[in-house]
């Protein structure tokens, strides 16, 4: 990305998160240590150690607090080329901005739900990060099928549930080939995201990188 877009999109991130805003740099680095230590001991996001969802995500988020207050050593390869803004991170990790975001779907609520259970849906709005993270990053571990039997981890393709996680759950296609922006590997699979990814490309909002295919 231009430098002007990188950083529209950093802000667009934040603003669409809200609440369960993510340090992009934290993010990134975790990501890396994911696929490079998958389903093993390192992974900081593995359901092969835990035994319900819960446990597993309070370990990330335990990793991932550590690398963002940098009690946690990280490894020099995993610690660069991402953006970093960070006036940015500041104003949108702080208590007081997520408290304002709940503040904005609240009010929401109040002026626009038309029964009173629509309010229990509030906590998906609080914490929608955290549960996308959970539902990746344990079903894509445990359940669904293999494209490609030969990778060293767990990672499966979860079709039932992956429209809804916008391709995510293609897990075991994304292990295989990281950096392919299209998750989907076979002509029946389907990755919603990657449609926009290529207009981006044509309207040169982004500029993707040719290389050569994984088989």
């Amino acid at each position: 990305m231009s430098p002007f877009w990188e950083k529209f999109w950093y802000i667009f991130t934040w603003m669409t998160q809200g609440t369960s805003y993510l340090n992009a740099r934290a993010y990134a680095i975790l990501h890396r240590m994911h696929h490079a230590y998958s389903d093993t001991e390192k992974d900081p996001h593995t359901p092969h150690f835990f035994k319900e969802v819960f446990t597993m995500m309070m370990h990330t988020r335990n990793i991932y607090n550590g690398v963002l207050t940098g009690t946690i050593q990280v490894e020099p390869k995993f610690d660069k080329n991402f953006p970093e803004y960070p006036a940015i991170d500041k104003i949108a990790d702080h208590l007081m901005t997520r408290l304002f975001f709940a503040g904005l779907y609240i009010s929401f609520y109040i002026l626009f739900a038309t029964h009173w259970w629509m309010f229990l849906l509030l906590p998906i709005h609080f914490l929608i990060g955290p549960i996308q993270g959970a539902i990746v990053n344990w079903a894509g571990h445990k359940y669904g099928y293999r494209n490609f039997p030969d990778e060293k981890d767990q990672s499966k393709n979860t079709l039932i549930f992956d429209f809804l996680m916008l391709g995510e759950l293609f897990q075991n296609n994304h292990h295989h080939a990281g950096a392919r922006p299209n998750f989907a590997a076979k002509w029946w699979e389907i990755d919603p995201v990657y449609p926009i990814i290529k207009l981006f490309d044509t309207i040169r909002i982004i500029k993707l990188v040719k290389i050569k295919a994984v088989q």
